[in-house]
């Protein structure tokens, strides 16, 4: 499989993400997509022996009713996702955290002046960080979401 990327700037200047996947289960309203994610230069011929091209297999959660109904497992699908998702989940996940820890590592060394304490509560920061992700995960479901082509 590999990553298909699609940029129409002609119709709603809107880029897209494109995966090919394979539809492992649909049950309850929720279709889960098998993609495979590549790198970018899992294509070159050395990609067998360098250490930078890499590939990891995914599963996506669909929640489209429509798409859902239309297909069954086993079925070849190419999911889709805007830039903007891909943005914000970075975000999120990345981004947001990154700062919370630095300005904990700065604040706690300015007030302190004890660099272990400091390491320790900028570390320790990021779990009530992300147990809140999890209790919003519902709302980031809805936010971040998948859609078949």
């Amino acid at each position: 499989m590999q990553i298909i990327l699609h940029t129409d700037y002609e119709n709603d200047m809107s880029n897209k993400i494109k995966h090919a996947g394979i539809v492992e289960s649909v049950k309850n309203g929720c279709m889960k997509v098998r993609i495979m994610q590549t790198s970018a230069c899992s294509g070159c011929k050395i990609s067998a022996h360098c250490s930078a091209s890499d590939s990891k297999e995914k599963l996506v959660e669909i929640y489209d009713k429509v798409s859902i109904a239309q297909h069954v497992a086993g079925d070849s699908v190419v999911v889709v996702a805007s830039y903007q998702t891909a943005l914000q989940a970075v975000l999120v996940g990345f981004v947001y955290p990154f700062i919370v820890l630095v300005t904990t590592l700065v604040v706690i060394l300015q007030v302190s002046g004890d660099e272990v304490l400091a390491a320790l509560s900028s570390l320790g920061i990021l779990i009530p960080y992300y147990f809140i992700v999890f209790l919003m995960r519902e709302k980031l479901r809805q936010k971040f979401t998948f859609t078949l082509e």
